[in-house]
């Protein structure tokens, strides 16, 4: 996936005498490549793995989704994961869903100059609530977090009924731990945006944009929630600082 039309992202360089919460916008959409790459450690292989996991997991003639899509980068992972993947990704198509009209105008840019064959069709829309059926393999990469927590069991409910035997959920989250463990991730978190060129103003801000809107859970919560919703096996399959992805398995 290239971005060549990337923008270093900014946002929160300047002081603001109030910091309004963080939307996905027009502003964020034209510099989410870079503030996801600099604000999220390992993004870039959730992103590969998610089409690697695609791959394994894909049934003949199904159908995939990348809910909460943005800019799609994981819905062509996993065009080309079911690319790959030959005889098990005949008649499959992908559904990229994204409630940011923004993100899905730049999105279908993406995929259209992408050289893969699975049929790909973005939409924008709300996921919850969104029609699914026959899934093979759904991502759910960075989202759940976004979610009002009363309304994630009955989501992961309805991805769980949508989903074949034998089917996948790729759930990747920022999570939180006990305060001692907290404070150690959290100070890792930090150095890690500083190593990538974050000001301590731009980290602060970012910080009161996103504390009420973004509302981490445990590890031991969305295991739970998996396993409730219909989900038999569920693995953590990768972890870095407080960012961490999941499979599950029905």
């Amino acid at each position: 996936m290239t971005h060549d039309d990337q923008q270093p992202d900014n946002i929160y360089q300047t002081p603001l005498d109030e910091v309004p919460g963080f939307t996905f916008d027009g502003a964020v959409a034209r510099v989410f490549p870079d503030m996801i790459k600099r604000s999220v450690p390992g993004y870039a292989e959730t992103v590969a793995m998610s089409g690697i996991i695609a791959g394994r997991y894909v049934k003949p003639g199904s159908n995939l989704y990348d809910l909460g899509c943005s800019l799609g980068a994981v819905t062509l992972a996993m065009r080309h994961g079911v690319q790959a993947a030959g005889d098990a990704g005949q008649g499959c198509t992908i559904t990229g869903i994204d409630n940011s009209a923004s993100m899905i105008e730049r999105a279908e840019h993406y995929v259209a100059l992408d050289e893969a064959t699975v049929p790909v069709s973005m939409v924008c829309g709300d996921i919850v609530g969104f029609p699914l059926e026959n899934a093979s393999v759904t991502a759910l990469n960075f989202v759940l977090q976004f979610i009002a927590p009363e309304m994630r069991l009955s989501l992961l409910n309805s991805i769980a009924e949508a989903t074949v035997p034998g089917g996948a959920l790729i759930l990747s989250e920022k999570i939180r731990f006990d305060p001692w463990e907290q404070m150690m991730q959290d100070e890792l978190h930090l150095d890690f945006k500083r190593a990538n060129g974050y000001s301590e103003l731009e980290i602060a801000q970012k910080r009161s944009a996103i504390e009420n809107v973004l509302i981490p859970e445990s590890h031991e919560a969305h295991v739970e929630r998996l396993r409730e919703a219909g989900f038999s096996r569920v693995i953590r399959w990768y972890q870095c600082f407080n960012f961490v992805s999941y499979l599950a398995v029905k």
